[in-house]
């Protein structure tokens, strides 16, 4: 990644570091997250997927 001052290093840090504790699951905490969300997850439908960073960090 390409950083263009300390602002655009400060939001990617940011946006990493949400999705490190609210969107990956961890291994080393039995494949769960570190902040889970209170929402309730659907067993029908289509399978969604989102993205951080410009696509490097997909979810």
């Amino acid at each position: 990644m390409i950083f263009f001052g300390e602002d655009s290093l400060r939001k990617a840090i940011r946006e990493f570091v949400e999705h490190y504790h609210a969107e990956r699951n961890h291994q080393g905490l039995g494949n769960r997250l570190i902040i889970p969300l209170k929402t309730l997850a659907k067993t029908i439908g289509t399978v969604q997927s989102r993205e951080r960073l410009g696509g490097m960090l997909k979810y």
